[in-house]
């Protein structure tokens, strides 16, 4: 059965967990209708507009 000849430091214990827990930026996309930016495939929080069509009514249309 292989068993490790050493203890692992736990300076290379660590550098090898850190990539995992890294958390990438959130997409972001213009508004075709405001020109906000916001996440894709959501409604517009800004103009209430969602693939050309109002969705939700705003005060900022």
């Amino acid at each position: 059965m292989a068993v490790p000849k050493r203890k692992t430091s736990s300076a290379r214990q660590n550098k090898r967990r850190s990539n995992v827990w890294k958390i990438s930026e959130p997409a972001l996309v213009k508004c075709p209708k405001c020109g906000e930016l916001t996440a894709p495939h959501k409604v517009c929080s800004n103009c209430g507009y969602y693939k050309g069509r109002e969705v939700i009514k705003t005060t900022n249309a």
